[in-house]
């Protein structure tokens, strides 16, 4: 088989390429044709996952395919945007057959999940590699971004955080898997290898949030983003941070918050709002919970029961450190 053929029956057949409302040429050309509705930009992100760095390197080919595509496409939900198309490049270092259809497949259930299409993309050999981009649309003067925090606004998440970093042990078999109850790893294993984009959220806040994104790199970096881009302090009660109750049991409570404060990969929503919209936005999303304020200042601030800051022995995850 070769690359196009290779094309043509892992990806161009796929259910994940099939239609979609403003894709008006998919794949099969030089290029895609995309459609944006009128009043809208584009809102584009790339994402590239690497063997060894972000996952493991004998990781299973479905889960994989979800986790490629739903990494990405958070990116969209952290800017409000609705998912209109994606593209795929993927290098590998054989063709498998087997590998390619359940690859194939985890990507389709995870773009059939978020409603985005597969309009492009290439195939080289080499380390296993894949890099995603997404298309979206969103509204002018709705979208959503980091530089709008507001002093007096309420900063939040979208769910608990921590599970997927705390899954990190038990895929790396520092943790033995078959020493923990299924009740614990289920949805630990869940959070790393199918994250669910927060697109509803997202479009939810269209208007309403005054700044947002998506939790990939920990909670305190990434609110660093936002405190930097606001030109604000981010105050956030270390008790108020939801943390996964399974990350938790596996690890402890102490190590469970670590995972939560700076493991990454959580890829819930986390923005700022003002206080008046919370009731209506929790009654619509019973999950979305207050860890804290923004103040005049400038960065990140962890503060303990007392309202001492706490000091920060680690933050986010940063490749060239």
């Amino acid at each position: 088989m070769n690359e196009f053929e290779l094309i043509q029956h892992f990806f161009t057949d796929s259910a994940c390429a099939q239609g979609g409302e403003n894709v008006s040429l998919g794949i099969g050309d030089d290029c895609a044709l995309l459609q944006v509705p009128a009043g809208h930009s584009c809102a584009v992100s790339t994402d590239t996952l690497v063997s060894g760095i972000h996952f493991p390197e004998n990781a299973p080919a479905f889960l994989l395919g979800q986790r490629t595509l739903a990494v990405a496409t958070s990116d969209l939900a952290a800017m409000g945007a609705t998912p209109i198309g994606f593209t795929l490049a993927i290098t590998l270092p054989q063709l498998d057959a087997t590998w390619l259809q359940a690859f194939s497949a985890g990507l389709s259930a995870m773009a059939q999940s978020c409603g985005i299409t597969l309009v492009g993309g290439d195939t080289t050999r080499g380390p296993l590699a894949m890099t995603v981009t997404v298309l979206g649309a969103a509204p002018l003067q709705q979208t959503l971004l980091r530089s709008g925090a507001q002093v007096g606004d309420v900063l939040c998440v979208s769910g608990p955080l921590g599970a997927a970093a705390a899954a990190v042990p038990l895929l790396l078999d520092e943790i033995k898997a078959q020493d923990t109850p299924a009740a614990i790893l289920q949805p630990l294993f869940d959070a790393y290898w199918s994250p669910q984009p927060q697109l509803a959220l997202g479009q939810y806040l269209r208007g309403k949030a005054h700044a947002a994104l998506d939790i990939s790199d920990g909670l305190l970096a990434d609110c660093g983003h936002i405190a930097k881009a606001s030109k604000v302090c981010l105050q956030i009660q270390q008790s108020q941070v939801p943390v996964s109750v399974a990350a938790s049991q596996l690890l402890g409570a102490a190590a469970g918050l670590k995972c939560a404060l700076s493991g990454g990969d959580d890829y819930h929503l986390a923005f700022t709002i003002a206080a008046a919209q919370l009731a209506p936005l929790q009654r619509q999303f019973p999950a979305v919970q207050v860890i804290g304020q923004v103040c005049a200042g400038e960065g990140v601030q962890l503060l303990d029961q007392a309202g001492q800051s706490v000091t920060q022995s680690y933050s986010g995850y940063r490749h060239f450190n």
